[in-house]
């Protein structure tokens, strides 16, 4: 009953707020919260929305395409990669695009944390129409970094002197006329666009963090379109003849980061016993209600970094039991290791952003129990696991992990395990993998040296591989043309058109 009055009074908050259904606004609904007007923070929202641009984009195969640039090229020493801009392009403020302000805006994300601080770039200008990016050493992903949206274009008036983000000045189809953070913003189509208008006047974005509210707003036909459905919700509104449920599956990873600094997990023997103690199949089935458990790391949907002849993970409680009892760990009287007196005894943080999270740890909790690890659960914010990945308190963090933020995942493989990341690897470093990675990135090897990147994580497990994702949206039949992108960049904002 409880759950239920809180789902009522969410959605009560949501809808005071949220335009009504048919009034020629589309109203788009999802979990993320803006956390401002800074591509750093908040870009993947503001490219869904199609108010920001990047120089690069990316088609549903993974394809690099055209964005604010037109065509790149790299130079023949693999030192400077020359992008061409789209001529006659104006920000939201009526001033021009040109090639300083891209470099302007991409100077000042480089210098905050993200993927352009990874790569080794040494100075980005502009000349003439023409944006260069000079390297220090070859990097083969650099148009696709430029795809991802931190890397997303605002006018020179958007930033403060000190390079903090005041507003949203993009070049997209649509302006935002109302940023009310960190639950709502109001856009209309900007009429000075350089491609071809959006048929629809004005969009709305809504942060509503729990499932079970957004499931209402979209059978209630509140919202057009609800994006990051629940396993549950998605069942029920696939018989709703007013919604039309659309899936697609997503190079994402349901994943366990382990601290490998910790007493009890510096053994790979260790997190491989908590690796054969997951039912990945089991899991996938009862919380995610579909057949996707996670054998390794990248899902089939990257089939260059997918290995079909990679011995899989499995399922084999007693073979863990066995193997952290030659590491000298003994059940104690209530069943849980101990070991020089010490319990086997974690805290697993996680979040409820994403409603199977939770679900997914509970389920966890008990498979390790099964073997003899104590672990709680510490469901908070998000943010909370880079903060203790920083500070060393981390010992288990559960999330998923998408590998498509660049169509490249050697830049997800940079930032997370080379040798270390606020989302990837902790206290886990391995000379190798890391030589490999980095070669990759200069654009030396090919399959084999991927194929070894592979089976080292597959080996030492810095990070658990649990299940792989499909992404659920639920659309209004009222509208044509949504789409659910695999690389979550677009719900085809510009295309959608009011149904006939």
């Amino acid at each position: 009953m409880l759950c239920k009055l809180l789902a009522s009074a969410a959605l009560a908050a949501a809808l005071s707020s949220a335009a009504l259904a048919n009034d020629g606004v589309l109203d788009v609904v999802a979990p993320f919260e803006i956390k401002g007007a800074d591509p750093v923070t908040s870009g993947n929202i503001f490219i869904k929305m199609d108010v920001a641009e990047t120089l690069v984009n990316v088609d549903a195969a993974g394809r690099l395409t055209p964005g604010l640039a037109t065509a790149w090229r790299v130079s023949d020493d693999g030192l400077e990669w020359r992008f061409h801009l789209r001529e006659g392009v104006r920000f939201h403020d009526g001033s021009p695009f040109t090639a300083e302000a891209a470099a302007n805006a991409l100077n000042i994300a480089r210098a905050k944390p993200g993927l352009l601080e990874t790569a080794p770039i040494t100075e980005i200008v502009g000349e003439g129409g023409d944006l260069l990016v000079r390297l220090s050493e070859p990097f083969a992903p650099m148009p696709a970094f430029l795809s991802e949206y931190r890397s997303l274009i605002y006018a020179p008036a958007a930033y403060a002197k000190d390079g903090s983000v005041a507003e949203v000045i993009g070049t997209g189809a649509y302006r935002v006329t109302k940023l009310e953070a960190p639950l709502r913003l109001e856009a209309e189509a900007f009429a000075g666009y350089w491609g071809d208008a959006p048929a629809i006047g004005r969009a709305t974005y809504q942060a509503v963090g729990r499932a079970e509210t957004r499931a209402l707003l979209a059978e209630s036909g509140d919202a057009d379109y609800v994006f990051n459905l629940d396993p549950a919700s998605t069942t029920r509104l696939a018989s709703v003849d007013s919604v039309e449920v659309l899936t697609v599956s997503v190079p994402r990873t349901l994943l366990l980061k382990v601290n490998a600094g910790h007493p009890a997990l510096s053994d790979p023997r260790a997190r491989q016993a908590l690796g054969l103690a997951i039912d990945r199949e089991g899991l996938a089935e009862a919380v995610l209600r579909f057949p996707a458990g996670g054998t390794q790391l990248f899902p089939p949907s990257l089939s260059e970094w997918h290995d079909d002849e990679l011995e899989p993970l499995t399922h084999d409680p007693e073979k863990a039991r066995a193997m952290l009892a030659e590491l000298g760990w003994a059940a104690g009287a209530d069943g849980i290791l101990t070991r020089d007196g010490q319990r086997f005894s974690l805290t697993l943080t996680t979040f409820p952003d994403r409603p199977e999270l939770p679900l997914s740890a509970a389920v966890l909790q008990q498979m390790f129990a099964d073997i003899g690890v104590e672990m709680m659960i510490d469901s908070t914010n998000s943010s909370e696991i880079p903060v203790r990945h920083a500070d060393g308190t981390l010992d288990l963090a559960l999330f998923n992990r998408n590998f498509a933020l660049v169509p490249d995942p050697v830049g997800t493989l940079l930032t997370d395990y080379a040798p270390t990341g606020d989302w990837g690897a902790m206290n886990w470093d391995n000379a190798e993998f890391t030589g490999l990675v980095r070669g990759l990135a200069r654009g030396e090897g090919g399959h084999g040296e991927r194929d070894r990147a592979i089976a080292i994580l597959q080996e030492e497990l810095p990070v658990i591989p649990i299940a792989w994702y499909q992404q659920f949206a639920a659309v209004s039949t009222g509208i044509t043309g949504a789409v659910i992108d695999p690389y979550e960049r677009s719900i085809g904002l510009k295309e959608i058109r009011w149904a006939e």
